[in-house]
C-alpha cells in the first residue's frame, strides 16, 4: 500500500521511519517533509494548508492511507476534505480537533464530563479577563484559547504579569487569532506526564508513558517551547495505579463524552497531564502524536504501526494488542540559538554518522534541509536525538554521547533530560 504522511518535523520524521519498517507499504510520501524524511520517502512541495493539492495528489496516486501529523492540518479539516473524496486518513474531523484548538470548548467538556482539570475561568474580553485576575491566587497560568506551536502558554507570578500576558496575548495578538479569548487557570504544582492512546470505534487503546520538557532551560525554566526532550517510560511517575486512573477518569470519561456528544473522533489523543498532591489534572488534550513524544515511543514500538492505525480506522482496536521494546527511550532535542524566539537559519550541521554509529541512536530531523553546504539548519527544533538503553540512565547516557558528535552554529539543548525519571 502507498502511504502519504502530512507534515514536516521531527514527529513526521519518527512517523515515516516507522511506518517505512512495515512489509505492508510498498511507497511512502511526505508533504512537505525535511531533509529527514527524504531519504525514506518521496518529498512532495505541497504545502500542509493546501488541501487541494494533497487530496489531488492522493486521488492521483492511490494512496491507500494518509495520516496526518500537525495540529494546526487536523484543525482545518483535512481530514474532512480527504473523507469527502472517499480517503482513509488517520486524524480527528475539524470537530473532533476542536478539543485541542480550542482550550475554551475543551475546559467545558472536561467540566460535562467530570475529567479532572484545574480550576479555571474564560474570557473574550481583555477587561473582564483583568478582572477575574483580582479574584486569583498566584501564580495564574494565562492560556490563548487556539493554537499557537506550544507556545501559547504564560506564568504569570504576579498581577502585573497577568495584565501583561493579557496584554499581549488579548490586545497586541502576539499568537494571532489564537489570542481571541483567553483561558486564566489556577497554576498547579506537581509532575507533568504525557499519554498517548489510540482511539477508534469507541475504544481507547493505551501507550506506555512518556515524560515531555517543555521550558527552554534546565531545571524547567524560561519560556515554554514545542518541547525539549522527552523520555519513556515514565515509570517513576506513571505508576500502574495511576495508570488505572488515568484510564478510569480520564479515557473512560473522554469516549464517554465523545457518546454525549455524539462526536465522532478516530485518530491519537494525547492529554497533557500533571500529577499534584491531590491527585491528576488534565492540562490540556491534544489530538495528534505529540512533539517530541513520538520520537520516543515509536523506537519502543514493536509491533507494526500500520496495523495499529487501520484497526483504530475499522473499529478494530480489541483485536490488537501492541507489542512495546522493555527498554527506556531518551529524546534530546537540539534548537537553534534564539529558539523560542528568533533564530538564523542555513547553519551547516555535521557529525550525524558519528552519533549513529553508536548504536541504538536514532535521528529525527525536524528543522532541517538540503542546501548549499549540505545538511543546513531550517527551523527552531533542529534534531531529536533519540537512544535507547537497558536502563533510563544508560538511555540518558548514550543520548547525550551522541549529542556530543552532533555540531552546528548556536546549537543549544538541556542537559537535564530524564534526569527526572532517575
Amino acid at each position: 500500500m502507498k502511504i502519504l504522511v502530512i507534515g514536516s518535523g521531527g514527529r513526521e520524521h519518527a512517523l515515516v521511519w516507522k511506518l517505512h519498517q512495515s512489509a505492508k507499504v510498498t511507497r511512502l510520501y511526505c508533504a512537505p517533509g525535511n531533509a529527514g524524511t527524504a531519504a525514506l520517502a518521496t518529498n512532495l512541495p505541497i504545502a500542509i494548508d493546501d488541501h487541494d493539492a494533497l487530496v489531488a495528489f492522493a486521488k492521483k496516486e492511490g494512496i491507500a492511507l494518509t495520516v496526518v501529523g500537525p495540529d494546526d492540518a487536523l484543525a482545518a479539516g483535512v481530514v474532512d476534505r480527504f473523507a469527502a473524496e472517499g480517503l482513509r486518513a488517520f486524524g480527528p474531523t475539524q470537530a473532533g480537533a476542536r478539543l485541542e484548538s480550542s482550550k475554551v470548548y475543551a475546559k467545558e467538556f472536561m467540566r460535562r464530563y467530570g475529567i479532572p482539570c484545574a480550576a479555571s475561568g474564560h474570557f473574550s474580553d481583555p477587561g473582564e479577563a483583568l478582572r477575574f485576575c483580582e479574584t486569583m491566587r498566584y501564580p495564574v497560568v494565562v492560556k490563548a484559547d487556539g493554537l499557537a506551536l506550544g507556545k501559547g502558554v504564560i506564568i504569570a507570578q504576579t498581577p502585573a504579569e497577568a495584565a501583561k500576558a493579557i496584554e499581549e496575548i488579548m490586545v497586541r495578538r502576539l499568537f494571532g487569532d489564537a489570542g481571541r479569548q483567553v483561558v486564566i487557570e489556577e497554576f498547579l504544582t506537581g509532575e507533568e506526564s504525557s499519554v498517548h492512546a489510540v482511539i477508534g470505534g469507541g475504544k481507547a487503546l493505551l501507550f506506555p508513558s512518556a515524560q515531555d520538557h517543555k521550558a527552554i532551560y534546565d531545571g524547567d525554566k524560561g519560556p515554554n517551547t514545542g518541547g525539549m526532550g522527552t523520555f519513556s517510560p515514565a515509570a517513576k511517575l506513571v505508576t500502574p495505579e495511576l495508570e488505572a486512573t488515568i484510564r478510569t477518569e480520564v479515557l473512560d470519561r473522554f469516549l464517554a463524552g465523545l457518546r454525549g456528544e455524539g462526536l465522532p473522533f478516530t485518530g491519537l489523543l494525547f492529554p497533557g497531564l500533571m500529577i499534584t498532591a491531590d491527585g491528576l489534572r488534565v492540562l490540556e488534550f491534544n489530538c495528534r502524536f505529540g512533539d517530541p513524544e513520538t520520537q520516543v515511543l515509536l523506537p519502543r514500538l514493536k509491533s507494526d504501526l500500520v496495523d495499529l492505525l487501520e484497526a483504530a480506522l475499522d473499529g478494530r482496536l480489541d483485536e490488537v494488542t501492541p507489542e512495546w521494546d522493555e527498554r527506556a527511550a531518551v529524546c534530546v532535542i537540539m534548537a537553534s540559538g534564539g529558539y523560542p524566539g528568533s533564530y538564523a537559519k542555513g547553519k551547516a550541521i555535521t557529525g550525524l554518522e558519528k552519533a549513529e554509529a553508536l548504536g541504538d541512536v536514532h535521528l529525527f530531523h525536524a528543522g532541517t534541509r538540503c542546501g548549499p553546504q549540505g545538511l543546513e539548519t531550517a527551523g527552531g527544533r533542529v534534531l531529536g536525538v533519540t537512544a535507547l538503553g537497558g536502563t533510563l540512565e544508560a538511555a540518558r547516557a548514550r543520548a547525550y554521547e551522541a549529542v556530543a558528535q552532533i555540531h552546528f552554529e548556536g546549537a543549544t539543548f538541556r542537559r537535564d533530560i530524564g534526569a527526572k525519571g532517575l
